[in-house]
């Protein structure tokens, strides 16, 4: 063997540190002379194949491991998780704090020393008692405000605690993992030098948990609902398992569940032949719920169910409606390459008589006004208290511009849905109102329902969605949506009068932080950076006086399994832009989450929202939905969750902790 010599060549070690980052100049030879036999030159092949074989053998595992924990433990872990985001998920539901180096150590609340738990009864306090300013609600964010006392770096000793300026929950994933608390044992502070902390204790410093969570008592009453299973009536409008659900309603009447939430769909009543109902599932269902003294909201669901995210079952538009649209299948909406969406019908069709002499606005309206005759008793006792109006996919106010089974994906930008002929027609008599009869087409650089922004010519920075012929495009597109809700909504609130009504409206939410806001302007809300995309959504609903449902409001708290920043998302910022927007045009807002949610720290962050503190005229939802009725809720520790998160909403007073 020759002693290998040293040589100047610049090679990468991986840092030990945990950062993940490569650290240079260092100085390595490999031995320059070759072994006996050649043995040792085939060596470096044989490795990488063996390198290769158990990289893919432990891709294998971890697909395995993250699809039962998302099927079976109700994990939310992004698409492209790796094994790390499967421990640290592990670790957060054990009570251990992780944080996005990696740094990992038991929370605050399992520190068990005396002396620990001495310096913790030091530091703890009431919320009440601690001071604050107020901000103005006008802020798209609207966060709550909160208190910083100091630190003392040099004694390494707490002087104060650290309340966030916002709300505890309304943070991302990088401050979220940041804020369990990093007091050791005797109340001593970390090193702030240290690498492992970045070298900013603020962002770690945290205060007991007793102090993370306001008190709702004396709040406002806020109702919550529980949203029944998709499949609870059959397609032959039969209650199923009627036995078995009546004993899950009285559990959710003994945790003090106002009422439950049920779609009434247009598929399974008006299944086989016009205006011919079968209302028998839904009677027998609103009897049980009258006869426990709960409280109902009905959504009107002129969609279809199956192939969207959460649905289990399959409940397809009316058969008659469907061979209409093999005839016609321009009476469905219709995407830039000839793609029909059997979701729902085009909102081309509203007043076009293609439904066997009727138009679509008469079709909803005779299916509404037969749901109010036959339920009058229902109405008449106060037992229906909201009804709820489909107006496109999902029952949302929105194109269908991010079909699944189409291929979408988040975060895609998704497509416009205008090229049906009906629709077609309409854009042709805008553009020769406009006296441009050549804009009468849809925009052709706009990608596909997976590009993103950059990559398109019609959305990029400086796009042509900010031209002449995008602006004028952008309005009819948007406009269509807001009359097709006024249509539909003016004649609801005829059927339905003296009962409350409402929209439901969803999060386009990613791509939020881009100038064009794209997944917003596809999905029919024409807000830009230099336009408010929801003004006239409310003020169309304010003159029917109907409330706004705005789906996934806890959005944010699903950070640590989602990659906001690929895709320039803020939840935080849409939400609160609709809020102000609703509750400037003093409309009500009713919310649901759209994830699974079990845990105090969601919940919290959903009371945050239904009730913000930062709002001076005291603001907040009118109701909320849960989504939904299963057996996971049915646990017990998950149904103490809920008892409390529900004894908050009603402004009750409730301990601390519960176990």
């Amino acid at each position: 063997m020759v002693t290998p010599t040293m040589v100047g060549v610049d090679v990468g070690v991986l840092s030990t540190g945990g950062s993940n980052r490569y650290v240079h100049n260092q100085q390595y030879q490999d031995p320059p002379t070759p072994q006996v036999g050649g043995s040792r030159r085939c060596r470096p092949q044989e490795e990488k194949e063996r390198t290769k074989l158990r990289e893919r053998q432990r891709r294998a595992i971890t697909a395995k491991i993250l699809a039962g924990l998302r099927r079976h433990g109700n994990y939310n872990l992004r698409v492209r998780a790796d094994i790390n985001d499967v421990i640290a998920a592990l670790a957060r539901e054990a009570g251990w704090v992780v944080l996005p180096d990696g740094t990992t150590f038991p929370s605050r609340a399992q520190s068990t020393g005396p002396t620990g738990a001495a310096q913790n009864t030091a530091v703890t306090s009431s919320s009440s008692q601690m001071p604050t300013h107020h901000t103005s609600p006008t802020s798209l964010r609207g966060i709550s405000p909160g208190y910083k006392s100091t630190v003392d770096y040099s004694s390494g000793h707490l002087k104060g605690v650290f309340v966030p300026t916002s709300s505890p929950y309304d943070v991302s994933s990088s401050t979220r993992s940041q804020t369990p608390a990093m007091i050791g044992d005797g109340g001593e502070l970390p090193n702030p030098n240290d690498p492992l902390l970045g070298g900013s204790i603020d962002s770690v410093v945290d205060m007991p948990s007793k102090l993370q969570e306001r008190e709702f008592s004396g709040t406002s009453y806020v109702p919550v609902y529980v949203m029944l299973p998709l499949g609870v009536i059959n397609m032959k409008c039969e209650l199923v398992d009627p036995d078995g659900l009546v004993k899950q309603l009285k559990i959710l009447k003994s945790v003090h569940v106002d009422g439950i939430m049920v779609d009434c769909w247009w598929g399974i009543v008006e299944a086989h032949t016009p205006q011919e109902y079968n209302w028998n599932g839904y009677r027998r269902l609103f009897q049980m719920v009258k006869e426990l003294k709960m409280k109902l909201q009905v959504v009107m669901s002129f969609h279809e169910c199956g192939g969207n995210v959460g649905d289990d079952v399959c409940i397809p538009l009316p058969h008659w409606v469907t061979e209409i649209g093999r005839n016609n299948p321009d009476i469905f909406f219709t995407d830039r390459v000839g793609r029909r969406d059997s979701e729902c019908l085009s909102w081309g069709v509203d007043k076009e008589r293609v439904l066997r002499g009727r138009t679509a606005i008469e079709v909803y309206f005779d299916f509404m006004r037969s749901f109010r005759v036959e339920f009058d008793e229902f109405f008449e006792d106060g037992v229906i208290s909201m009804i709820v109006v489909g107006l496109g996919p999902c029952g949302e106010l929105r194109y269908p511009c991010n079909p699944v089974k189409h291929g979408w994906r988040y975060p895609g930008i998704g497509e416009f849905q205008c090229y049906d002929q009906y629709m077609l027609k309409s854009l042709r008599k805008a553009a020769e109102i406009r006296g441009h009869s050549f804009w009468a087409r849809g925009p052709e650089n706009t990608g596909s329902y997976n590009s993103r922004p950059h990559e398109t010519g019609f959305f990029c920075d400086g796009g042509d969605y900010d031209g002449y012929y995008g602006r004028f495009f952008l309005s009819w597109y948007s406009q269509v949506l807001v009359e097709h809700g006024d249509r539909v909504l003016s004649l609801a609130k005829l059927a339905f009068e003296g009962t409350q009504i409402a929209a439901k409206m969803s999060s386009m939410h990613w791509w939020y932080k881009t100038a064009s806001h794209a997944a917003e302007l596809t999905a029919g809300f024409y807000n830009s950076s230099n336009r408010d995309g929801y003004a006239a959504i409310t003020s169309m609903l304010k003159r029917h006086g109907a409330t706004l449902c705005f789906t996934c409001s806890e959005m944010s708290m699903m950070n640590q399994n989602t990659n906001l920043s690929e895709s320039l998302s803020d939840p935080e910022g849409l939400l609160w832009q609709v809020l102000n927007a609703a509750w400037d045009a003093n409309i009500s807002v009713a919310s649901e989450n759209s994830f699974a949610c079990n845990g105090r720290e969601t919940f919290s962050y959903l009371l945050e929202k239904a009730k913000p503190i930062s709002d001076l005229d005291r603001r907040h939802f009118s109701s909320f939905t849960y989504l939904r009725l299963s057996p996971l809720l049915m646990e017990r520790p998950n149904l103490v969750e809920f008892e409390r998160f529900i004894k908050r909403m009603h402004g009750e007073a409730v301990l601390e902790y519960q176990t």
